[in-house]
């Protein structure tokens, strides 16, 4: 029986933040009415706390569609990469590009290429949004003198979604069928899933997304929604130590177990590599290749391109009927493309499909595990771990990945917030290194796994004691905020 992803996404414009910040903002706004000062900039505050109680619910739903329909569907997602990475380049060889100018040049887009004409103008405008986003979020990076990359933005090779905004779609009362109305010619398609979206207005459906992966496609639809969760208070807290040796262990010497999902996988994957590398790329010749998959991709690279005629040349002359039918070759640097054989694309897909599968056990394991640590806790301490930086350790990058810290975090935050607790991060330094019991600095190397003060004599496991020590910051952090608070509306007496 096939269920339908359900799970929450935070809107961009609003950060997270705690039940704690809200209530000073709430504070603020009080002691701003009383002293009868900055109406405007307490306007501000309080639409800032609504936005940020607000937040996209994301129904996910697997697409059944016929191969023309899959072909169709293969060209709007091509035709949203094409408008994506001609905006890039729109924004690189000009001067002072803006936002704006990006949304008018997908209308100069779509009179110039008969194809762009036929993708929808807000999933245009998506593929806009998304360049602006990459450009601004380099800005920003560069403004904050990030060290490192500042993410300069790239051309999109290989994109596997589009997005429609509220136009160019229509779902049927019934929850179960969805119609693209551009002129893509996608048309009406069955969603796999249960029924829960048609349950809301069309009004609240803000984005419609239509992405491809490893077992086929799929359909999100983004849903504008007030979601709160009552929390129950247990009067508990606790201090987590994420590690790699167990997912995490907590203040109170719980350890829950890490199930490396991808270091059980690697023989399957091992097996299935071996098989889509011996493969045949071509379809013409049935000799086996002398050379692996990686060197056959160097040498197709090295070569110069012979001179074909652009697509762009030739969609100027041909019809969008003809253009989008199954048979003609999607949108290139050429219109002659090489196919592959059906044997590699079998050992691709089964490939991706594995590599998907891990991922989705990763995501579900995180968080299951974040939604029972905040359901059964009213405060929550943890490390500000730098992912980026710890996965420059070529020895341990593999298993840092595979654990899957980042994502943990994320979904602790979130449901944090909807439970309104305070989720408190504090620095990661020396909380390994100092005794929670006596605070004495006790050097111990990254093989040494117990913590043995020879001044109290504690002796407790490693991540035990790093988890005291998270907990026990957090907690003077939060009491010198509710310190602070306390204060706020007694300056002038």
């Amino acid at each position: 029986m096939t269920t339908c992803l359900v799970y929450e996404k935070q809107i961009p414009i609003s950060p997270p933040a705690s039940s704690r910040q809200v209530y000073h903002r709430l504070v603020y706004l009080l002691y701003c009415s009383r002293q009868r000062i900055g109406y405007a900039h307490c306007e501000r505050s309080a639409r800032a706390a609504k936005a940020e109680s607000n937040c996209m619910l994301v129904y996910e739903y697997k697409v059944d569609a016929t191969r023309v329909q899959y072909a169709r569907m293969e060209e709007a997602i091509r035709v949203g990469q094409f408008v994506r990475n001609k905006c890039l380049r729109l924004w690189m060889d000009g001067i002072g590009v803006s936002a704006n100018d990006l949304q008018v040049y997908c209308s100069q887009l779509a009179k110039d290429f008969p194809f762009v004409a036929c993708l929808n103008s807000q999933a245009r405008q998506s593929a806009a949004d998304r360049t602006w986003q990459a450009i601004n979020r380099f800005y920003q990076n560069c403004r904050e003198m990030k060290p490192g990359k500042k993410g300069y933005p790239r051309f999109r090779h290989h994109c596997r979604s589009v997005e429609y905004k509220q136009t160019g779609w229509k779902l049927e009362p019934d929850g179960r069928h969805l119609t693209f109305t551009d002129g893509c010619g996608i048309g009406r398609v069955r969603l796999r899933g249960t029924r829960e979206v048609a349950s809301f207005p069309t009004i609240q459906i803000k984005r419609v997304r239509l992405l491809r992966r490893a077992d086929g496609y799929y359909v999100q639809f983004a849903v504008a929604v007030e979601r709160r969760v009552a929390h129950v208070a247990t009067g508990r807290v606790v201090g987590i130590d994420v590690g790699l040796m167990s997912f995490y262990t907590d203040s109170n010497g719980r350890s829950i177990a890490n199930p490396r999902y991808l270091r059980n996988s690697e023989r399957r994957l091992r097996v299935l590599s071996q098989r889509f590398s011996r493969k045949n790329t071509s379809s013409l010749g049935a000799k086996k290749p002398k050379v692996n998959h990686a060197a056959r991709h160097r040498a197709k690279h090295n070569k110069y391109p012979p001179q074909q005629m652009s697509y762009a040349a030739t969609a100027e002359t041909t019809p969008a009927s003809i253009l989008f039918s199954p048979d003609t070759p999607p949108p290139g640097n050429g219109m002659k493309r090489r196919s592959h054989s059906a044997k590699w694309q079998r050992a691709r897909i089964a490939l991706a499909r594995k590599h998907l599968k891990v991922q989705r056990q990763r995501e579900d394991f995180a968080r299951k595990q974040a939604s029972a640590l905040v359901s059964s806790h009213d405060l929550i301490a943890l490390e500000d771990l730098q992912v980026r930086n710890l996965v420059k350790n070529r020895r341990l990058a593999k298993s840092i990945s595979d654990v899957g810290w980042a994502r943990f975090r994320h979904w602790v935050e979130y449901y944090g917030k909807l439970h309104g607790i305070p989720v408190i991060a504090v620095p990661s330094r020396y909380t390994s290194q100092y005794c929670s019991q006596c605070n004495r600095l006790v050097a111990k190397s990254l093989s040494m796994r117990t913590h043995v003060c020879p001044t109290c004599g504690l002796i407790l496991d490693r991540d035990h004691n790093a988890a005291r020590n998270i907990l026990a910051r957090a907690s003077a952090s939060h009491s010198a905020s509710a310190q602070q608070l306390r204060t706020v509306g007694h300056t002038e007496t």
